[in-house]
């Protein structure tokens, strides 16, 4: 027999052999730590089986494992503390900002990455630590850095203006400020590496040199020594985000290098030694079944956390060593790479269509709420709920209701499907609640947070009355509309 057994407070749940100490396989088909084909068949997240999930909370539903998140989160804490000791990671916020995966986070220890009111604002909510928290932007509004500066967040300056209009909300709040620089880095030795077509054409320096983001060397040291002449500023951090161009962990190490270069350029210009460099997200992983962009790009020869860790410690080390400069501590803003893999997205069959070329399998899932599938086209891997091992023997397209082509899957291999039955989309943990879209009204679909054998709701499943209740209508629209005309 199967036991759900918990060890210590916040460690995750495993299914151990009653007796033995040894932790056993308990999938026919491992999807994940926390995610796979269980004993009837079926898809399971953790303790549960996802046709039971969605026959009680309703589809489309997402689903996350709370298990697979916090394993996946100290693979990357681990593999980071192992390689370099003095690191903390940063859940970027915007990946899923939902108050039940802060929390979680926040049990685990994750400071996080912000952009906007909202996010800090959640992320405050849910009791995270300021201090584990940046502000991130390049277009920050006055009310952003006052809920910043008023809470104690590191701001990390993305507009020459931005150092003045920190200053002017911090003395009226009579506040000290942590202040970061995100950097614009030149990334010369990935002049001839060619980035995922996510960001644009072209290689990935073309691409991180045509981005919004982060300032020059000049402007950086001029930042620098203005902020060292104002005494509510404390500068503690240089940043740069290199973004899903690769994955690569090679590339992810070129850049974190060369942040230390520019720290000892800024050190040898103004005299301050960064105490902590943050060398953002992007961070990828890998399936043994495919997921990611450019159809099944990122599959089980992707890299690991440990080999981001490895890599990305040795190039600063080695640097750091070259330019005399102090080891400074390191952090990071993986997203993706932690929600995505607790995720799933399920939808219910409807019609079945069958043309002279093509068979469409309809969902009630849509690009609304997967919308990379769309704007980007990134892989997700398709399964059927129940049965889920069954072979693939037709050649399918996964489509939404709405008006457009509504692609979740094209040209996929899937057992004969009809209405009623359940199909999953795996790794949705990431970016698809936080992206969720209201194209043709559709409503948000309810969230389910799995932990062992329980589910609770995270996210309410939207009514008519959220679709409804933004909407305003003018006074003289309703009188036009319902007021008696003349005549009548």
């Amino acid at each position: 027999l199967l036991a759900a057994i918990v060890v210590g407070v916040s460690d995750v749940y495993y299914f151990k052999l009653v007796g033995p100490e040894k932790t056993v396989e308990r999938w026919a088909t491992s999807f994940g730590e926390f995610i796979g084909i269980g004993p009837n068949g079926n898809l399971w997240v953790d303790g549960c089986d996802v046709a039971e999930l969605v026959e009680r909370f309703g589809s489309p539903l997402f689903i996350m494992s709370e298990n697979q998140l916090r394993y996946t989160y100290r693979l990357f804490r681990d593999a980071f503390r192992e390689h370099y000791p003095n690191s903390e990671i940063l859940f970027a916020n915007k990946s899923n900002n939902g108050l039940a995966i802060r929390h979680i986070m926040n049990q685990e220890g994750a400071g996080g990455d912000c952009f906007g009111n909202t996010e800090m604002y959640l992320a405050l909510l849910a009791g995270t630590d300021p201090k584990t928290l940046v502000l991130n932007g390049s277009n920050k509004e006055d009310e952003e850095l006052e809920m910043a500066i008023a809470n104690g967040l590191c701001i990390n300056i993305d507009a020459m203006d931005e150092l003045d209009r920190i200053d002017a909300v911090a003395k009226r709040l009579g506040k000290d400020v942590d202040i970061g620089i995100r950097l614009a880095l030149d990334l010369d030795p990935l002049a001839e590496r060619q980035g995922v077509a996510m960001h644009g054409p072209g290689t990935m320096k073309e691409q991180s040199d045509s981005t919004k983001w982060g300032m020059t060397r000049e402007q950086t040291v001029e930042i620098v020594k203005r902020a060292q002449v104002m005494s509510n500023m404390n500068l503690v951090e240089i940043h740069f985000h290199l973004s899903r161009m690769s994955n690569i962990a090679n590339d992810f190490a070129v850049m974190a290098g060369e942040m230390i270069t520019w720290a000892a350029h800024i050190r040898d210009e103004t005299g301050w030694v960064a105490p902590t460099i943050d060398i953002g997200g992007g961070w990828t992983f890998g399936k043994w079944y495919g997921t990611g962009p450019n159809s099944q790009m990122d599959d089980d020869s992707a890299p690991t956390a440990d080999d981001y860790a490895r890599e990305c410690a040795k190039a600063i080390k080695d640097e750091a060593a070259r330019l005399d400069f102090p080891l400074p501590k390191l952090r990071l803003e993986p997203g993706r790479a932690l929600s995505g893999p607790a995720g799933v997205a399920v939808g219910t069959v409807g019609a079945v269509k069958t043309g002279d070329t093509k068979k469409w399998v309809n969902l009630d899932l849509s690009t609304n709420h997967i919308s990379w599938a769309a704007i980007l086209d990134w892989y997700y891997h398709a399964l059927p709920v129940r049965n889920a091992g069954a072979e693939g023997t037709e050649t399918v397209d996964l489509v939404g209701p709405l008006c457009n082509s509504d692609e979740l899957g094209r040209h996929r291999k899937m057992p004969p499907l009809q209405r009623g039955d359940f199909v999953a989309f795996l790794d949705t943990g990431g970016y698809c609640e936080s992206s969720a879209a209201r194209y043709n009204a559709q409503r948000l679909p309810a969230t389910v947070l799995v932990t062992g054998d329980t589910a609770d709701v995270i996210s309410d499943r939207e009514e008519f009355r959220d679709a409804a209740g933004r909407f305003r209508v003018p006074p003289h629209l309703l009188a036009g509309s319902f007021a008696p005309q003349a005549g009548e």
